[in-house]
């Protein structure tokens, strides 16, 4: 089955009446003038919010893969990404900070954030889409190491349930020298914590 954006107009269509029937069970009329539009909307806002599952993260290199002589740690941070929880299918969102070691070959910076994009647009949990990042940039560049750190606020908290709104969950997916090596994990945990430079 074809899922997110490319959700068939029939799986649209089905999505749709599952939508308005959700509706009518919580006590709403799906007629009224507020409502008429709503299934459409919730199905294409599902189709975005999924689209995830009809990517793959080695497409989206598009050849931004380069060869190099450096072996020093290259860290993007700070990459806002927004997913869903694949218990409640209520949002949770922050920032990814990613690192490698490269051994001959380094990847476009903003590939990074695409491979992000990629796992967040599917139903996740946190600490899986972690290590789903991490795999996938350990097996595009083959590197000594590979470090993500995930810090999230969970709306499945914050809104419903315990209902804690001040609350962040932190996750860390470490491979090679960044589970190896608590020098090389220590100086990646630590260049994450400073500010951004001021130019």
């Amino acid at each position: 089955m074809k899922r997110g954006a490319e959700l068939g107009r029939g799986k649209r269509g089905e999505l749709e009446r599952v939508v308005k029937r959700t509706l009518e069970i919580l006590g709403e009329d799906p007629g009224r003038e507020g409502l008429r539009r709503t299934p459409r909307r919730v199905a294409e806002s599902l189709a975005f919010l999924t689209r995830g599952y009809a990517e793959d993260p080695r497409r989206v290199l598009n050849r931004a893969v380069f060869r190099t002589d450096s072996d020093d740690m290259v860290i993007v941070k700070d990459i806002d990404f927004y997913s869903m929880c694949e218990h409640h299918m209520l949002p949770f969102f922050g920032k990814v900070h990613i690192a490698y070691l490269p051994s001959g070959k380094i990847i476009g910076l903003s590939k990074l954030a695409r491979f992000v994009e990629v796992f967040a647009r599917r139903l996740q949990v946190q600490e899986r889409m972690g290590h789903e990042i991490a795999r996938t940039v350990n097996e595009v560049l083959g590197a000594r190491g590979v470090g993500v750190v995930v810090e999230a606020q969970h709306l499945c908290m914050m809104m419903r349930g315990v209902e804690k709104q001040n609350s962040y969950a932190l996750t860390s997916a470490m491979l090679g020298r960044f589970r190896a090596d608590g020098r090389t994990r220590g100086e990646f945990l630590g260049l994450i914590r400073h500010g951004r430079i001021s130019v």
